[in-house]
């Protein structure tokens, strides 16, 4: 088993979020799961450790306020809590750099010593429930986007002749890449919703093969009781399902849309009219059509049609149809198999009642222009209560500079 270390910073918000959520985020991919994870904290100059858990599936969910700093999120399950202690105890093994060798970057801990020490020390002071570090200021606590080298104490930073072995490793570069300009959103051999479904599982690495389905066949999904105003079409380009029975609803219904600038858009006053005038409005389309906005009768005449369609596109196809009921299987074992049908009904239903998210696939996005949309979204509420959800990606198109045997060598990039 694979020990790591998750270090919190000086948040003490995202260290409860973490135990709460049932989640673990990392600024990098090297986690995996089945991995044991202790889960650690800083108060003042000292790092705490008072949780430990196991590492479960990946998930696309990330529930801290500076959640898009972390790149890979995973499910934290069978979590054992015991009272605070000093991780400085690792110095014993470690040595001076003890909080670069095992706390920098989350790296796995290879020796044996460490990792009995931490294993030690935990059940030598398991207790039933989570407990804080004592002295723990939520109020005023300084979120930070990049907690693993403020993790360090700050003794480290000195005489550091010996810090290279601890140290990351250079990275490795695979090659020189340009940005080049998708042709437009459909073309068939560079626009951008083309090449983003080819390539959907490779560019979304939080969206696994066997926990999702991805419906491209957009024409399915018209919303009901709207029209098309100004070529405002009430149809998403795909729908993207999830399962994830670590976290509830088991079943979350992402609307995706893809924009593409590509060639034709090429000014600033061009993109922003296009932004303003047609995929604000079109996101704001999708949202209320499962808003409480809209009237009921309408939105859940939608919502029955989408799921009556979405259930034959599963059963349609037969591995499709294997991985969802394997899904439902899982939520409920011994189900009858002519029951199937009716229980995916019932968690589509809910999902579009509490679990919707819209998201946004396009090739460019400033920060402040994926706020404002976010802000319009998150405004429409579903039956639950609780806000739409909003996520976009920014897919450019990349073409390698060096030229082998002639062939031009291309790349997708997601932000």
């Amino acid at each position: 088993m694979v020990y790591r270390i998750s270090h919190c910073s000086k948040s003490i918000e995202n260290y409860i979020i973490c135990v709460r959520k049932n989640i673990i985020g990392f600024l990098n991919r090297g986690a995996t799961p089945g991995d044991r994870v202790y889960l650690a904290v800083k108060v003042g100059k000292t790092s705490f450790c008072s949780v430990r858990g196991i590492l479960g599936c990946i998930t696309d969910l990330k529930p801290w306020e500076d959640g898009e700093s972390y790149v890979h999120c995973l499910n934290f399950i069978d979590l054992e809590f015991c009272e605070p202690f000093d991780l400085k105890i690792l110095s014993k093994i470690g040595g001076k750099y003890w909080s670069l060798k095992y706390l920098q970057g989350a790296k796995p801990i290879k020796d044996k010593e460490a990792r009995d020490l931490l294993d030690r020390t935990f059940n030598s002071q398991i207790i039933s429930d989570f407990k804080l570090p004592e002295n723990c200021n939520i109020e005023n606590q300084t979120l930070l986007s990049d907690g693993q080298d403020e993790a360090l104490d700050e003794d480290t930073h000195e005489d550091l002749e010996d810090i290279e072995e601890y140290s990351e490793k250079n990275l490795k570069i695979m090659g020189t890449f340009q940005t080049v300009k998708f042709a437009n959103e459909t073309d068939k051999t560079r626009g951008l919703e083309t090449l983003v479904n080819q390539n959907f599982y490779e560019l979304f690495a939080d969206y696994q093969v066997d926990r999702t389905v991805l419906i491209s066949e957009n024409r399915l999904f018209l919303t009901a009781g709207v029209r098309s105003v100004s070529g405002i079409r009430g149809i998403p380009d795909a729908l993207l399902l999830i399962y994830d029975r670590q976290n509830k609803p088991s079943l979350r219904v992402n609307l995706v849309e893809y924009e593409c600038y590509g060639e034709r858009k090429t000014t600033t006053l061009e993109r922003n009219n296009y932004l303003n005038g047609h995929i604000i409005p079109q996101l704001m389309k999708f949202a209320s059509a499962f808003s409480v906005v809209t009237d009921k009768q309408i939105r859940d005449e939608t919502a029955t049609t989408w799921v009556q369609k979405i259930i034959n596109y599963v059963f349609d196809d037969r591995a499709t149809c294997e991985k969802v009921t394997g899904w439902i299987r899982e939520l409920k074992p011994g189900i009858p198999e002519g029951m199937m049908s009716y229980e995916l009904n019932n968690l589509l239903l809910d999902a579009f009642k509490s679990s919707l998210q819209v998201i946004l696939i396009i090739d460019e996005l400033s920060p402040e222009q994926e706020s404002t949309i976010r802000n319009v979204v998150n405004a429409f509420k579903l039956e639950d209560g609780s806000s739409i959800g909003f996520k976009a990606y920014v897919v450019r198109l990349q073409q390698r500079l060096q030229i082998m045997d002639g062939d031009a060598e291309y790349a997708l990039s997601v932000q």
